[in-house]
């Protein structure tokens, strides 16, 4: 039924947080900016998203392939064989594991376990900027410390703590500074947080460390319950595209989460390729070196530029251009997407994502030349 003219439509009274409450803006899809640009989408070079510029494994290429025949039944809606198999490859029990659609569900189900009105919420300045939106969506406070040469500052996280305080998150290394906490620090930290807090330790670029904290044994032990491990398949397995993420932590953290977790979350399709994925250490080595080599390529250009820089141990680098903003679109305008940093405070940055060494040189010229454009 329509609204008469004199009688405009109005939507149902909804959550109050939402009116305040920003959309979550990702890297710009190719086809998007190819249909701006009026360019083939085959010419658009995306480096904005921290994609795995290799793409998918070999083998979960096939095994999507011989899946796809099967996509009219529902996936395991507890994916069995993936846990059991992601359990092996972890040294852990599948009941310590929660699978999720992308590790952001996961943070979502956080929310739903954790954060109501009059909580707080603990981040780092210039944190991952899901957390400011699940906070503020399930009504939470959220109190930001402020980083430590872009980093966290893990003592004044501490110190930040009160008997409100239910959630503190630790992305490592962090995103979109690439920053990371010393190993033994970490574990401190972690040790320190009363048990009334859970502490979430985002690990989605853990792969790309040479030397990753062991928080695994923490939760193996059961010493620490209250501590929820987040990793993915999205960055160094290059399966962003089905969105599958997972979190470890003791069995009853786990029980906890799964009643807000919706039923077949992970499709099939996700979990066949995630099983194929776990197998082939080559594809995942390959991408280790090509990430590796991308970054000492940036960090010499932009020393040779005199361009300040964030050192990484991610898959990307921050770069400090002066107006960010303005250079992202200059070399959007040449077909190169990066992402800019304004929605993270960070509005002289932008944020590239590591390449290929062909990809690494085109997006080195489109940013110079945008440079060169002031």
């Amino acid at each position: 039924m329509q609204a008469s003219p004199d009688k405009p439509a109005v939507p149902p009274p909804v959550n109050t947080a939402l009116a305040a409450l920003p959309v979550y803006q990702p890297g710009r899809p190719i086809e998007e900016v190819a249909r701006e640009l009026g360019l083939p989408p085959d010419d658009i070079l995306k480096l904005a998203s921290n994609e795995n510029p290799l793409g998918p494994s070999p083998k979960a290429l096939a095994a999507l392939q011989e899946a796809l025949s099967r996509v009219n039944l529902y996936p395991d809606g507890n994916a069995f064989y993936l846990k059991q198999k992601l359990a092996a490859h972890l040294g852990v029990q599948p009941a310590n594991l929660l699978l999720g659609n992308g590790s952001n569900e996961l943070i979502e189900l956080v929310g739903h376990a954790y954060m109501t009105h009059g909580v707080e919420v603990v981040v780092s300045e210039f944190c991952f900027a899901v957390y400011p939106l699940v906070t503020q969506l399930f009504g939470a406070n959220l109190v930001t410390v402020p980083a430590r040469h872009y980093a966290h500052d893990l003592g004044a996280m501490q110190r930040a703590i009160t008997p409100r305080t239910r959630v503190v998150f630790v992305a490592n290394p962090n995103n979109p500074t690439g920053t990371t906490v010393p190993a033994a620090e970490l574990l401190r930290f972690a040790r320190a947080v009363p048990p009334h807090v859970l502490l979430v330790v985002d690990e989605a670029y853990v792969e790309f460390l040479d030397s990753p904290p062991d928080l695994l044994s923490e939760v193996r032990t059961g010493a620490l319950p209250n501590l929820l491990l987040l990793r993915t398949f999205s960055k160094i397995y290059g399966l962003a595209g089905l969105r599958l993420g997972y979190g470890i932590g003791v069995p009853e953290l786990i029980a906890l989460l799964e009643k807000a977790r919706q039923p077949f979350n992970v499709n099939a399709l996700a979990q066949a390729a995630a099983l194929a994925a776990l197998d082939d250490a080559e594809h995942v080595q390959r991408t280790r070196e090509n990430n590796a080599q991308g970054l000492r390529f940036f960090e010499a250009a932009f020393a040779r530029l005199g361009l300040e820089f964030l050192p990484s141990a991610a898959n990307f680098i921050l770069v400090r251009v002066g107006d960010g903003q303005r250079v992202f679109e200059a070399m959007q305008r040449q077909g190169v997407i990066v992402r800019p940093m304004g929605s993270y405070a960070l509005g002289e940055w932008i944020r590239i994502t590591i390449g290929t060494p062909p990809q690494n040189e085109r997006c080195l010229r489109a940013l110079q030349t945008a440079l060169n454009q002031r």
